[in-house]
């Protein structure tokens, strides 16, 4: 009974694998297919493999490599993880570990932000940027994120940090720390994996960013990733199928390798081995 019980959950597991890496398989064998045989092979996986896809891809857009739509997003998102990491952790640890006057107060209106749209705000933001000059630059991507308005990373990290035993903090303050050296050597390393976590969600998000890069980057030089790919649809609503989905599957690869890399910190706690003694 054990035993098929134990098989039937690993079927299980392997039906919803096949679901979900379904579309990716797709898009790959979608993009390894001749023109001819995108639309007349149905099948998952092409009969013969064709790679020039990829060269007509990336070559696609006149006067522009797509290697440059690629150096766009990663600039906009390695931009945005750095911000939003520094600004929140700080934000954070304000309101997790500090007293001050109307703590509570600010803290209930940054999670009051969470129920915004943020498509509320895109009229305001647009003329604010515009008339600072900013629109057809990263700047209106990344500069607001140096001012922590990601609220649920700084919730995310507010408790974390409350979960981290305050007499590490007494212990420092004996010591003679103040909250500058207990952020630096006491909670910044502690707080490690929501950092990490963090990271790799706005990576995710940035990346995957639409609407907002459609918005404030009218010019193709200035595209990402995931604006540039709808240029391969043209005014009359002919697709380009093939180098499209052969651009897809090249943009999927950051996103899977970064959080390949740094998937492990999503499910790691705080390491208590150095905490006692």
């Amino acid at each position: 009974m054990t035993r098929l019980r134990s098989l039937s959950r690993v079927a299980m597991l392997l039906l919803v694998l096949a679901v979900v890496l379904y579309p990716l398989i797709w898009v790959l064998g979608s993009a390894l297919k001749s023109p001819t045989e995108i639309t007349s092979n149905q099948s998952i996986w092409p009969e013969e493999v064709t790679w020039g896809n990829f060269t007509v891809g990336w070559g696609y857009i006149p006067g522009v490599s797509f290697g440059r739509f690629f150096w766009n997003s990663f600039l906009i998102a390695g931009a945005s993880v750095l911000a939003n990491c520094v600004s929140c952790l700080l934000t954070a640890y304000a309101f997790a570990r500090l007293k001050f006057f109307g703590r509570r107060v600010w803290f209930g209106l940054m999670i009051v932000t969470l129920l915004l749209p943020g498509h509320v705000l895109i009229i305001p933001q647009y003329v604010m940027f515009h008339e600072f000059g900013w629109v057809d630059t990263p700047l209106p991507l990344i500069v607001p994120k140096l001012l922590a308005t990601e609220a649920f990373f700084v919730f995310l990290m507010v408790q974390f940090m409350r979960g981290i035993p305050r007499e590490l903090d007494d212990a420092a303050k004996i010591d003679g720390s103040g909250p500058y050296r207990i952020f630096w050597h006491v909670i910044a390393p502690l707080a490690r994996p929501a950092l990490i976590t963090t990271a790799i969600f706005s990576f995710i998000w940035t990346w995957n960013d639409f609407f907002a890069q459609l918005v404030y980057l009218p010019s193709v030089p200035s595209y990402t990733v995931p604006v540039a790919l709808r240029l391969f649809v043209d005014s009359s609503g002919q697709t380009s199928l093939g180098p499209m989905l052969a651009m897809s599957v090249l943009s999927l690869l950051p996103v899977f390798l970064f959080f390949l890399a740094f998937q492990r910190f999503l499910v790691q706690g705080i390491s208590t081995s150095g905490l006692k003694g």
